[in-house]
Parts: structure tokens; C-alpha cells; sequence
């Protein structure tokens, strides 16, 4: 009798398996000589600033809507003065890293596809090789590092954002005081809430880098296959940055 499994699990376990092979030579490349600094540093620019007016307004939003929202149901307990704590808590622990996240498998997981997919199919890749570069070497481990290392900073940015955007709901509804608005919300933070959901953006970076490196490194020939590699790498890093959220959420439970 011929077992075959259905073809989108068999996609999925080929994909899962590549993803693997991919990490195990990204840490096997990464720490040898020689190393890239200066593509890093490019990459941490087209990564970081090219990101920041649209991780910027989402920050800002998230807070000004969450407070929006939270205001008409609290007056109603009279808790207005638990706001500032709801929101910070709520923004730091996960919605700030979690939306961000997303934000950026869209922006950085799309982009990094679609210019190594580009790259895959105008034979580039193929002439570093030739030309006894290691395309590897330069083209993939740099932009897992600088997103690893980068979309950390993103997070933080738009958690200070979406705090702001709290405030400004608060001050312009209930005519809140800015001194008040960031002592209650700095006094309401422990490392308990700060440590596990910064750790957890690491995973974010990493999983974002290497889903769209994977998918724009291995495209096909085909010129259809660069808008491939860019919808697969934002539907899977998307998908991997909610899964890491959940697996943190579980492990900071068990050890805080």
C-alpha cells in the first residue's frame, strides 16, 4: 500500500525541515571570520529607520486606542485611576511586542524575501559563488543578526509610543497630569513584566530574519517566485512570532 501524505503537509514539513538546516548553519557561519560588520551595520539602517515611521504611528495608536476603549468601561467602576496601569502593563507584556512584531513580518520578512528572492532569480547568487564569496555568509547571516538585534529596539520604541499615545487619550478625555499618568505607570511595571517580554522580542527578530532569508535564498527560477517568497516569508514569520508569544507566555508563567 503507498502512504503519501497530503501535499500542503508535505510542503510544511519540508518547510519546517529547511528552517532547521538554516539555523544550524546560521550558527555554525556566524561566529567564523571573516565577519560582515559593515553589511550589518546597512542592514540594521534599511532594517531599523526605513521601519521606524510605520512601527511609530502603530505605537502610538495602539496606546490612544486601548485608552480610548478602557476609559468609558472603567468610569463606569469608577477605576479611572487604574487606567495608566492597565495600559502599561497590557502594552509592555503583550501588545506592544506582539502587534509590533507583526507589524514588522510584514514590513522586514516581506522586504528580506522579496530582495534575496530577486537576487535568486538574476543568477546573483550564483555569481558570489562563482566568484568564491560566500553569499551565504554575507547575504543571510548579516540580516538575521541586524533583524535579531534590531526589531528589539523597534518594540521598546513603540511601547514608549503607545505609552505617550495612553497619556494623550487620558489628558485630552479626563485632562490627566503628566507626572501622575508616568508614576502610576512606572510604579505598576515590575522586571517580573519587562524582562520575559523583552527576551521574547529576540525570538520575534530571529524567527522574522530567518523565515524571509530561508524563503528568498531558496526561491525558484521563476520571476513569479519573488512575490512568492514575499507572501510566504510574512504568512510564516506572522505565524512563528504569535506561537513564540504563546510559548513565552506559558514559560514566564512557570517561572515567575
Amino acid at each position: 500500500m503507498n502512504l503519501t501524505l497530503p501535499k500542503f503537509l508535505n510542503n510544511f514539513l519540508l518547510t519546517v525541515y529547511g528552517l532547521f538546516n538554516f539555523t544550524v548553519r546560521y550558527f555554525q557561519e556566524v561566529f567564523k571570520p571573516p565577519f560582515e560588520f559593515k553589511e550589518v551595520l546597512k542592514q540594521f539602517f534599511e532594517i531599523g529607520s526605513k521601519s521606524l515611521g510605520l512601527v511609530s504611528v502603530t505605537g502610538f495608536i495602539i496606546g490612544f486606542v486601548l485608552a480610548l476603549q478602557a476609559i468609558p468601561m472603567l468610569t463606569k467602576f469608577g477605576a479611572v485611576s487604574l487606567i495608566p496601569s492597565m495600559i502599561s502593563i497590557s502594552i509592555v507584556r503583550e501588545i506592544g511586542p506582539v502587534i509590533t512584531g507583526l507589524i514588522c513580518a510584514g514590513k522586514i520578512g516581506s522586504g528580506i524575501g522579496a530582495e534575496l528572492g530577486s537576487m535568486k532569480v538574476s543568477e546573483q547568487i550564483d555569481a558570489m559563488e562563482v566568484s568564491a564569496t560566500n553569499p551565504f555568509k554575507f547575504l543571510v547571516v548579516t540580516r538575521i543578526t541586524a533583524a535579531t538585534l534590531m526589531i528589539p529596539l523597534l518594540i521598546i520604541y513603540a511601547d514608549a509610543l503607545a505609552l505617550i499615545g495612553g497619556f494623550t487619550a487620558l489628558n485630552i478625555l479626563n485632562g490627566q497630569s503628566l507626572q501622575l499618568y508616568f508614576s502610576t505607570v512606572f510604579s505598576a511595571l515590575t522586571f517580573d513584566d519587562i524582562i520575559p517580554s523583552t527576551i521574547k522580542t529576540f525570538f520575534f527578530g530571529f524567527a522574522i530574519g530567518l523565515v524571509g532569508t530561508h524563503q528568498g535564498y531558496n526561491a525558484s527560477r521563476g520571476t513569479e517566485s519573488v512575490g512568492i517568497a514575499a507572501n510566504v516569508s510574512v504568512v510564516y514569520s506572522s505565524l512563528l512570532v504569535i506561537i513564540l508569544d504563546m510559548v513565552a507566555v506559558q514559560l514566564s508563567m512557570i517561572f515567575y
